[in-house]
């Protein structure tokens, strides 16, 4: 099910950094999107996260950073870049 690694990292001024667990997982725990597919995620570590098939990357990263920036942005934009291993 979880069958791509991607890196996620959080684009600043002073350049990416890994996006933290506690970010990562927080997303992938709240049911806010109504998308199925992101059911099919499994958050490892700083900036490491498993999706399967149904997850699309880029639909992941706009609605990760929209939440993020609302969440943890303290009135700035946070900035999320979703890699594939």
């Amino acid at each position: 099910m979880f069958a791509r690694k991607i890196k996620i990292e959080i684009v600043e001024p002073e350049g990416p950094r890994l996006c933290p667990l506690g970010w990562i997982d927080s997303f992938c725990m709240r049911s806010f999107t109504g998308r199925t597919a992101f059911d099919d995620t499994l958050p490892l570590a700083d900036g490491d996260l498993e999706v399967g098939f149904r997850v699309d990357v880029e639909a992941l990263r706009r609605d990760m950073e929209d939440w993020m920036t609302r969440k943890f942005g303290q009135g700035q934009p946070v900035r999320p870049r979703a890699t594939p291993r």
